[in-house]
């Protein structure tokens, strides 16, 4: 049995991750659940999995939840900051999925780690803006990061059995998102909608925005870069629309191991949590006679910047990564309240980083620090 802990469990991956652990009550039970929001979901998923805790945003969320709870179970209702960092702490569970959204994932990720909890990791910021430090720690305390992006999944489950001299190159899929066929002359009449309408995947809008500009796949670059101690220089990303390989790796005899699977990110979810036995989730696999084929093309960066911005952050490193994220963050927050343009997406996230003054080797009050001027600037530009 595998105890729990579901940070993010109102979000698209932690309902998944929750469709699991329904189909196998004798493999995996639930200490802990978190959420920002969705109040009326968490008491739903309190009532069928009893937690021994919860944590939510704020003291607002926590009294309307302990309101909504019936029935005579009753658990321990934490909120804000702290709230969060106790919950990826608790010590009953020996699991956490990490499945909030942006830079609220790092401290309770740190938390984790100190408390030598394995993390099943969807939280790509996490490593983007710390993954050294993170790295660093999990390292020091033994502790695994196993990945549940798809891409980063299939990355390891390429890898593994595989000898790391051996290694050479990592081919990152991306669907290419709503825009790929869309020519560029046409994106600044990109609507809320039209972005939110993602032909593959079912997302939440934050991440959904990202796929739209492909910034998620430049912060994935990052995140496989610390990950699995690769350069950026050893991947190369490319739009697979199928989104049936979810991503492969190159070896130094010129073979490619790809893994593919139908795009449901249940899969990915439940390999991190049972590796490295797998489950039976009654899933088909892909129709490859009816897809006839799998195409593969090299991203536009005229259309996508967002690549690029990723990879320069990449290679500059220091803060420079946190300093995207944040930035990026805002700016799509800022196009989902329908305050700017889809292209002002890539000019806020651009200008911060070209007025930012990088600080190499920074400690963890140092990436915050970059973090919270990030944010400003890119408000003040908004």
């Amino acid at each position: 049995m595998r105890h729990l802990s579901v940070l993010g469990s109102t979000g698209s991956i932690g309902t998944r991750a929750l469709d699991v652990v329904r189909m196998y009550p004798d493999r995996f039970s639930v200490k802990v659940l978190t959420a920002a929001g969705n109040i009326e979901l968490l008491a739903r998923q309190i009532e069928e999995f009893k937690p021994e805790m919860v944590a939510v945003l704020d003291e607002t969320g926590a009294l309307k939840l302990a309101k909504s709870v019936t029935g005579k179970f009753k658990p321990t209702i934490l909120y804000g900051e702290t709230g969060y960092e106790i919950a990826a702490a608790w010590e009953t569970s020996d699991v956490v999925l990490l499945a909030m959204v942006g830079a609220a994932g790092l401290k309770p990720a740190l938390a984790a780690l100190d408390a030598k909890k394995q993390i099943a990791l969807a939280n790509k910021e996490t490593l983007v803006m710390a993954g050294q430090i993170v790295m660093d720690k999990a390292r020091e305390n033994g502790v695994d990061i196993l990945p549940v992006d798809s891409e980063h999944s299939a990355i390891f489950q390429c890898l593994r059995g595989n000898r790391e001299q051996d290694f050479k190159r990592i081919f990152l899929t991306a669907s290419g998102g709503p825009f790929r066929n869309l020519p560029i002359k046409d994106f600044k009449t990109i609507t809320l909608g039209d972005a939110l309408n993602h032909p593959t995947w079912n997302m939440g809008p934050k991440i959904t925005i990202d796929s739209a500009t492909m910034m998620n796949k430049g912060l994935e670059v990052i995140e496989a870069v610390h990950l699995f101690g690769v350069s950026p220089d050893e991947i190369e990303v490319l739009v697979h629309p199928e989104s049936i390989v979810h991503s492969m790796v190159g070896f130094t005899d010129g073979i490619v191991l790809a893994q593919m699977g139908i795009a449901d990110m249940k899969a990915a979810i439940a390999y991190a949590l049972s590796q490295p036995g797998r489950l039976n989730l009654n899933m088909d696999f892909p129709d490859f006679a009816a897809l006839n084929r799998l195409t593969f093309d090299s991203p536009d960066p005229d259309k996508f910047p967002s690549l690029g911005f990723a990879f320069e952050a990449c290679k500059q490193k220091g803060t420079m990564p946190a300093v995207l994220n944040a930035s990026n963050e805002v700016a799509v927050q800022a196009f989902l309240e329908k305050k700017i343009g889809f292209l002002s997406i890539f000019d806020i996230v651009s200008s911060t980083m070209g007025l930012h003054r990088r600080i190499d080797n920074p400690d963890l009050s140092g990436i915050i620090e970059a973090d919270s001027w990030a944010r400003e600037k890119a408000k003040s530009l908004i």
